[in-house]
């Protein structure tokens, strides 16, 4: 599993997560992510908002429930033996 460092700006501080995977739901990308190999771990739906001139990328937690609900969807769809629990 890829293992990526994020910023938050907020706290000034770095955490790590693990992408389990990543797609694209009407031309905006996502990437689900989980902080731990565990089996049992918590994951986080995440939305891509930089700007297309950008040379950083910057992710917000996803926190609207139809958007979870759909975008999850589709996870669940490409990782075949994953139930994502909202």
């Amino acid at each position: 599993m890829e293992k990526i460092k994020f910023m938050s700006e907020e706290m000034q501080e770095e955490a790590e997560f693990f992408v389990l995977e990543q797609t694209k739901v009407n031309g905006v990308s996502y990437i689900l992510v989980t902080d731990s190999e565990e089996d049992d771990a918590e994951c986080l739906i995440l939305k891509d908002t930089s700007e297309e001139d950008g040379s950083d990328s910057i992710y917000e937690i996803v926190e609207d429930d139809v958007e979870i609900g759909a975008v999850s969807k589709v996870f669940e769809e490409l990782l075949e033996d994953v139930v994502i629990e909202r």
